[in-house]
């Protein structure tokens, strides 16, 4: 399956397990460096899925609002950073 076919859902899953025998380090060092690169092609293809999902978001505000277009703007909790 190509990384363009997948869905966010199924990147992810990819990604963590990349993240998961990258973590555990029982992996030959070409094997990691491959998997590293497959991870950052998974991260960002997450990303790009993300940003769509953002734009629909707008887009959908914008038409329930009428003229008002307000960005999708996760709050600190959803990007697991800590506000202190």
């Amino acid at each position: 399956m190509e990384q363009q076919e997948l869905s966010f859902e199924e990147a992810m899953e990819k990604l963590e397990s990349i993240v998961g025998q990258l973590e555990n380090g029982d992996v030959p060092l070409e094997t990691a460096i491959e998997l590293f690169q497959e991870g950052m092609k998974l991260s960002q293809l997450c990303g790009a899925k993300l940003e769509q999902v953002e734009r629909k978001i707008e887009i959908l505000i914008e038409a329930e609002n009428g003229f008002q277009k307000k960005p999708f703007a996760p709050s600190n909790d959803d990007r697991g950073e800590s506000i202190f």
